[in-house]
């Protein structure tokens, strides 16, 4: 292909695409370029393997140390296993990337997004999904695309296409658009308690620049005389689909219909019919074209049955506007909260339920040590005050599975719940703590996210964690049959397996600190996004309200057994006297005390024990240490040692000077040892401080009023 470039500008930022110049031999390959970001997204496809029922579409997103001139740290020198990020930005480009290959597509593909270089103003995660859009129109594969993807920030009361990190971080929205020529098909923020109108404005917002990227993709793709490819779906073989549905239609819908059932019990009749349909196909003819399919394609009973209940259950909605457990469009299942689960060796638990999904979280709070560090990334200095934690085992679903590392869901799971937490939380300056909150699902029928969000919620309250303000979260999901829309409130399992939408909304009474939107479908148009928005409001109060019966205020006191934090600030000329030759000094200090030490580049020093005795010793050594002497100023201390021409006293923690033998007394003094022995209590005066920052003591011209003060204050 010859090499061409395109670009396209949003208030003076440029996007290139650029193509014909790399990555030859790959199915489809564009170069996006930003500022000094530029990343490579491929798009390979394969020929489809025996036996595959579904789309087998890998994602990854690929960072090198190299993009912003760095060489990785280790044994190796080489890039390892992909951080948290890398798979965030994976799933990032997935999303709006799946649902636009069509149904019955089977072949291999890879998408693969690698920055290659990056700035320090432009996140290269937007700029890889336009690019795998790019890269898959170009590779010829079968796709309803064109599809791109904007980051939206709000820098004042102005919302901003592509804003830089600075601007990001300075903000109250972090969104992400991404849409088709129909519409939105995928939503990802992170809000400062935005309200429902102003994310819709924003939404639609990106969405204007995401149709301008859309028509750059077009004018350019025609401009290089590339095609959509001429493919002709495979005709669809209606013969097992009209025998299961003479035979079992009846019976699904009356199970449908039966709204007392519970998830088990609805799946366990709907399992009986698919039964009695297979024992009637294993009376038929081996001739009879229904037999014939079912024995040459082991899945496609199980996947035709799943697609008439599909039918079936959808059309429910629509006509009869009534769900398959009686709910109502804009209800919420029943909704039960409690707070102070497990013993208190756990900082803080809570425990939501709503319907059959049931989350346990529980809250640790830690030292400044605890936080998570983030510079392997190609950003440095980046750090985590708050972690959150989603864990989904095998019996939250009644399945027995081998136990696994953390899966690309439960990071994304997680990061979502975080990102919603996030905005409530207090300052570092009035509290100081590390905090991670661990989200087990015991139990999982729809929304576990969002039941995460309610659960870490409680969880921190109950540990004492002074949150500016409580967050609820609740699911939307969508029925689309031809022009009928129907939007429902807190989807449950089966509605989010059938259904078009996934739109998860989390929020204070306030406004909405989160928001994640997938489909399965090809776009919505904004009116569509705004009643699902509209509509999770007060659904997203009900739940708060059941919340706060539970608990309607931090704790005002802690758990026994979580660390007490105590902050001081020294100068940073200082720290290194704090640490010592070796860390030695502050080795000593911890062994001496029992207390962490924590000390930050800006001075802050934080000391953390769970007796607070201990904190407050550690602080006082430290205090003692960096403090600022005057000559003239009288303190009460120990004698620590003596020599043949004084006495060293401890008059401070850990700090020491010498009384020389001529200022034990204002007479003469034959020896040492006939004023003071080892160990005794002295009070004594500073009485110069010489070039080396030795300090000179005396017990000479001392008032007794200084004297009292003194010994007061050491008892304190």
């Amino acid at each position: 292909m010859v090499e061409m470039d395109r670009s396209i500008s949003f208030d003076g930022r440029d996007i290139r695409l650029r193509v014909g110049m790399l990555a030859p031999q790959a199915g489809g390959a564009v170069l996006i370029q930003s500022g000094d970001t530029a990343v490579l997204v491929t798009a390979t496809r394969s020929t489809a393997r025996e036996g595959i029922d579904f789309l087998p579409l890998t994602v990854d997103y690929e960072e090198r140390l190299y993009a912003v001139g760095r060489i990785p740290g280790g044994f190796l020198r080489r890039e390892g296993r992909p951080p948290e990020k890398a798979i965030l930005t994976s799933r990032l480009i997935d999303r709006p990337l799946r649902p636009l290959f069509p149904g019955w597509l089977r072949d291999d593909l890879q998408v693969v997004a690698t920055t290659l270089a990056m700035d320090e103003l432009v996140p290269p995660d937007v700029l890889a999904v336009t690019g795998a859009s790019m890269a898959v129109m170009l590779a010829q594969i079968p796709f309803n695309g064109p599809m791109a993807a904007v980051r939206v920030g709000l820098v004042g009361d102005d919302f901003i296409i592509n804003p830089t990190y600075a601007e990001i971080k300075a903000g109250d929205l972090d969104l992400v658009v991404a849409g088709t020529p129909d519409g939105v098909i995928m939503v990802e923020a992170g809000a400062n308690q935005l309200s429902e109108q102003d994310m819709v404005e924003a939404i639609d917002f990106g969405y204007e620049a995401v149709r301008d990227l859309i028509a750059a993709q077009q004018d350019f793709l025609k401009e290089l005389g590339v095609e959509p490819p001429q493919v002709t779906p495979p005709e669809v073989d209606s013969t097992l689909t009209d025998f299961i549905r003479d035979r079992a239609q009846t019976q699904i819908k009356q199970i449908l219909s039966q709204f007392d059932l519970d998830k088990n019990s609805r799946d366990a009749a709907l399992d009986e019919v698919k039964a009695s349909v297979a024992e009637a196909i294993a009376e038929l003819p081996e001739e009879d074209p229904v037999k014939v399919i079912t024995t040459t394609e082991s899945k496609a009973l199980g996947n035709t049955f799943k697609d008439l209940t599909k039918q079936l259950m959808r059309r429910q909605i629509v006509e009869d506007g009534v769900r398959v457990d009686g709910r109502k469009l804009d209800e919420v299942r029943p909704v039960s909260c409690r707070v102070d689960v497990l013993p208190k060796r756990v900082h803080g638990s809570g425990l939501f339920n709503r319907g059959l999904t049931q989350v346990l979280s529980a809250c640790t709070l830690g030292t400044p040590g605890d936080a998570q560090n983030l510079s392997d990334d190609l950003q440095e200095d980046l750090e985590k005050r708050y972690i959150h934690h989603y864990n989904f085992p095998p019996f939250s679903v009644g399945e027995t599975k081998p136990l696994r590392a953390p899966g690309r869901r439960e990071i994304g799971h997680g990061a979502l719940a975080e990102r919603a937490i996030l905005p409530i939380l207090p300052p570092k300056a009035d509290f100081p703590y590390v905090i991670r909150v661990v989200s087990e699902v015991l139990s999982s029928n729809g929304s576990t996210s969002m039941g995460s969000v309610c659960g870490s919620t409680l969880s921190l309250m109950d540990a004492g964690v002074p949150i500016l303000k409580p967050v609820s979260g609740a699911a939307m999901g969508l029925i689309k049959e031809g022009s009928e829309v129907r939007v429902l409130t807190d989807i449950q399992g089966i509605e989010d397996f059938l259904g078009d939408m996934d739109f998860k909304v989390a929020g204070t009474d306030t406004g909405i600190t989160a928001l994640q939107m997938d489909m399965k479908i090809s776009g919505l148009p904004l009116e569509t996004i705004k009643q699902a928005i509209d509509q999770a409001r007060p659904a997203r109060m009900h739940i708060l309200e059941k919340m706060l019966q539970a608990i309607d205020q931090p704790r005002s006191e802690m758990s026994a057994f979580a660390p007490r934090l105590l902050t001081i600030k020294i100068e940073q000329d200082l720290i290194g006297m704090i640490i010592g030759p070796g860390g030695k000094t502050i080795k000593g200090i911890t062994e001496e005390t029992g207390a962490k030490i924590d000390i930050e580049d800006d001075g802050t020093v934080t000391i953390s024990a769970v007796d607070e005795s201990k904190a407050k010793k550690a602080r006082n050594i430290i205090q003692g240490m960096t403090r600022k002497l005057q000559e003239g100023e009288v303190y009460a201390g120990r004698v620590t040692r003596i020599i043949p021409i004084g006495a060293f006293v401890e008059f401070l923690p850990g700090k020491e000077g010498m009384i020389h033998i001529s200022q034990l007394a204002d007479y003469r003094v034959g020896k040492v040892e006939d004023e003071v022995t080892v160990g005794d209590e002295v009070i004594v005066k500073v009485r110069e401080i010489d070039g080396k920052g030795r300090i000179n003591l005396t017990r000479l011209g001392i008032h007794p009023d200084q004297a009292a003060a003194a010994r007061e204050a050491a008892v304190k």
